[in-house]
C-alpha cells in the first residue's frame, strides 16, 4: 500500500535534516589529520626507550619499588605479578596508549575518541566543560581536552588532554609496574604530528600519582596504516586463566585445573567433598 506524503512534510524533514548536519559539522582543516590506523613504534614496556624492568628507572616511592620488585620476582618464578591483564581486566590509563591493538582517533566538535578493540573507547570532551566534582571513577578515567594552535596559523597543531578520577588496581605495563592504590592519579598528554613525518603520531604522557616520588614523562609514538585491517578482538574467548583468591591457576588440555606455576598449592576445596568411591 502506498501512502502520500505532503510536499510540505518532505521540505520540513529536509530541513531538520540539513540543520542536524550543521549542528554536528566540523571544519576538518582546522585539524590536524588523525585519522586511519596507529600501531604503536617500539615494545609495550612503558618507556619504550628503555629497556624492561628494573632498567625502566621508574621514579617510584621506596614503598611502591619493593612492590615493582616483588612483582618481578613473582613473574620470574611463573607467576603473574601485579599484572592482571591475564584475568581479562582492562588496562585503564594511562597503560591503554601503550596500544597493544591499533587504534584510531575520530574528531568531532565537542569530543575526541580514541577506539581500540582492545579496551572500552576513550572520550576526551573538548566542549570547554568544567570538569564535574562527582564522577564515577572508570579505569579510563575522565579527560577533558584543548586543542592548541601553537603557531597562530588558524589550524590546530597539538590536543593537550587531562584525565583523573580512576579506580583500579592499574598498572603502568605487563611487568606490574604499580600505580598507587589510592587512584588519585593525574595523566596529561600532549598528542601531535610528528614535523618531519605526518604519518608519525607522538603522544607526550606525563603521569602524577603518589607512587611516584615525582611527575613522570615519556613519549610514546605510533605509526599511520593507511591501508589498516580491523581484527575483532575478545579477551575472555578462549582464556584458560583463572585466578582465585591470590593465586593463579589455568585449565589444561583436558579441561582440569592445573597450578600456574612449581609447588603452587591446590585452591581450599571445602566446599567440594571427594566423591566416594
Amino acid at each position: 500500500m502506498y501512502y502520500r506524503i505532503p510536499v510540505r512534510t518532505i521540505a520540513a524533514a529536509a530541513a531538520f535534516g540539513l540543520t542536524i548536519g550543521a549542528a554536528y559539522a566540523i571544519d576538518e582543516s582546522k585539524y590536524p589529520n588523525f585519522s586511519s590506523q596507529w600501531i604503536r613504534i617500539g615494545g609495550v614496556q612503558w618507556d619504550p626507550s628503555k629497556p624492561q624492568g628494573l632498567q625502566q628507572e621508574a621514579p617510584l616511592t621506596p614503598e611502591y619499588q619493593a612492590i615493582y620488585e616483588k612483582s618481578l620476582a613473582d613473574q620470574a618464578g611463573g607467576g603473574h605479578g601485579n599484572d592482571l591483564r591475564f584475568t581479562c581486566r582492562t588496562s585503564g590509563m594511562p597503560r591503554n596508549m601503550s596500544a597493544i591493538f591499533p587504534f584510531e582517533i575520530v574528531i568531532q566538535p565537542k569530543v575526541t575518541f580514541i577506539l581500540s578493540e582492545y579496551w572500552m573507547p576513550r572520550r576526551i570532551y573538548t566542549d570547554g566543560r568544567a570538569r564535574p566534582e562527582i564522577i564515577e571513577p572508570a579505569f579510563a578515567g575522565y579527560s577533558t581536552g584543548k586543542w592548541i594552535d601553537e603557531d597562530g596559523d588558524g589550524h590546530y597543531d597539538e590536543l593537550e588532554v587531562e584525565t583523573s578520577h580512576f579506580k583500579g588496581p592499574r598498572d603502568f605495563d605487563g611487568d606490574g609496574l604499580p600505580l598507587h592504590a589510592n587512584d588519585q592519579t593525574v595523566v596529561r598528554e600532549r598528542l601531535f604530528l610528528d614535523k618531519a613525518n605526518p604519518d608519525v603520531l607522538h603522544d607526550e604522557i606525563t603521569t602524577i600519582d603518589h607512587a611516584l616520588t615525582r611527575p613522570w614523562t615519556v613519549m610514546k609514538s605510533y605509526k599511520r596504516e593507511t591501508n589498516p585491517i580491523w581484527i575483532e578482538y575478545d579477551c575472555n574467548e578462549d582464556n584458560i586463566h583463572v585466578r582465585i583468591g591470590a593465586e593463579n591457576y589455568f585449565i589444561g588440555a583436558g579441561g582440569f585445573l592445573m597450578p600456574g606455576r612449581k609447588g603452587q598449592k591446590p585452591p581450599d576445596m571445602r566446599y567440594f567433598p571427594s566423591s566416594q568411591n
